[in-house]
């Protein structure tokens, strides 16, 4: 198994705002993927890496600070999306924290949907 994760959703309210959060957190360009009754807008992703989107149904998804936590990428430092982050909507919930020299840096956040999610970078 190349990767324990191969695909993960964010859950949101408002698809637009949650656009806007974290293209500007993360200083990304995000694209949007309409299905029937499924929106989602996905992030970034080179070919063979793994994927993800945020996504909208109005029975499906339920933002929240409970279950799994994702960790995003923020490298090669989220000191700029941590500065960001409060003036697009967000909060802090645990500063940025060593987690071993090796493995970089980690801090939890809050989006504007209410979930929770973590930044990870190097430096």
């Amino acid at each position: 198994m190349k990767n324990a994760i191969q695909w993960f959703e964010i859950p949101v309210n408002d698809l637009e705002r949650a656009k806007q959060f974290y293209s500007q957190l993360l200083a990304i360009e995000m694209q949007d993927f309409k299905m029937e009754q499924l929106q989602m807008v996905l992030f970034p992703v080179e070919e063979g890496t793994v994927g993800g989107a945020l996504c909208y149904h109005s029975e499906f998804y339920k933002p929240s600070h409970e279950g799994p936590l994702v960790y995003l990428n923020a490298n090669p430092d989220m000191s700029p999306a941590l500065e960001r982050l409060e003036g697009l909507g967000g909060q802090l919930i645990q500063p940025k924290t060593l987690i071993r020299e090796d493995l970089g840096y980690m801090a939890l956040i809050q989006d504007t949907e209410g979930n929770r999610v973590a930044l990870m970078s190097q430096s």
